[in-house]
């Protein structure tokens, strides 16, 4: 009997992606198992947790530093097990506290398979990048943060890509931001992230100045970063570009229309999804894998079907 295949780690993948010349990495925003399914069955090869996502759908409260270690760890692994050959870029907020919790935040990341992780320089009850009167801590206890992370990975069985995310352009100005960056990664990181820019020379400037760190864009739907296509995003230089709120705007559309004509007409025929069976969100979801794998193994349940 032939031995099973050993899945190439997800860290692993996500540095091969990032080294490839010509790629940019596009990762939507998911946040629980179904919107998973559905990035994962639309073909994208790398995907992004969302911090807010996870906090509306496990809290149902707004981003603004509520959600735990546990809450996103454990939202994060879930999103990876799916499909281990698909990198999870996961949100990790500040690192949930001082050197030894960030360095409990990137083992318990990396355990969970996680491919990347970024940590940002908020104060602990931080808030979405993309709203205003943001609080930062100072950039020693940033830069600590980040080492603290990288020491972790470098005692740790493993690898995890590290993310230095900065919100000081909107309070400290540009040039403080990318010191802050440059700062990071010198500590260790592999990929920088200059939240909320707000023009394409902004843009260009960082990927130039931070060159050759691969920097990563936040496309937030409504935010302060105007929309930019892959294709720009690409040429000015990016090589990561995660969408947030991809799931979640279209979700909340989508269910709210059908809630409305529910309530209004008392049947639901012509909302968007009126026609979508439970057993094709099943099938989405592995029900035809997992009927297989019970026959295999010598189960009766699903020998008739389901």
């Amino acid at each position: 009997m032939s031995k099973p295949t050993v899945p190439i780690p997800a860290a692993t993948k996500l540095r091969a992606m990032l080294a490839e010349k010509d790629k940019v990495v596009v990762a939507p925003g998911v946040y629980d198992g179904l919107t998973t399914r559905i990035a994962l069955e639309t073909g994208f090869d790398c995907l992004y947790m969302t911090g807010a996502g996870t906090t509306m759908s496990r809290l149902g409260m707004a981003d603004l530093g509520i959600a735990t270690l546990n809450d996103m760890v454990q939202n994060a692994g879930m999103i990876a097990s799916i499909d281990r050959s698909v990198p999870v870029i996961a949100d990790a907020d500040t690192g949930y506290g001082g050197p030894l919790m960030v360095g409990r935040t990137t083992a318990q990341y990396m355990q969970a398979g996680v491919a990347a992780l970024h940590i940002e320089d908020q104060v602990q009850t931080k808030r979405c990048g993309h709203l205003k009167n943001k609080e930062l801590v100072d950039e020693d206890v940033y830069v600590a943060r980040i080492r603290a992370a990288a020491n972790m990975r470098a005692a740790s069985a493993g690898d995890i890509v590290i993310i230095a995310r900065t919100d000081a352009l909107a309070s400290l100005g540009y040039d403080a931001a990318v010191s802050r960056l440059k700062k990071a990664i010198a500590a260790g990181a592999d990929v920088a992230f200059l939240e909320a820019i707000t023009s394409e020379e902004q843009a260009r400037r960082v990927c130039q100045e931070l060159s050759p760190t691969p920097v990563l864009l936040n496309m937030v739907a409504g935010g302060m970063t105007a929309n930019i296509s892959v294709q720009k995003a690409k040429e000015i230089g990016f090589k990561i570009i995660i969408y947030p709120i991809l799931s979640m705007g279209p979700m909340y559309k989508a269910v709210k229309d059908a809630a409305k004509e529910l309530k209004e007409t008392g049947i639901v025929e012509r909302s968007a999804g009126a026609d979508v069976s439970a057993k094709q969100l099943f099938e989405l979801c592995g029900l035809n894998e997992a009927v297989e794998f019970d026959i295999a193994a010598g189960g009766s349940l699903y020998a008739k079907g389901v």
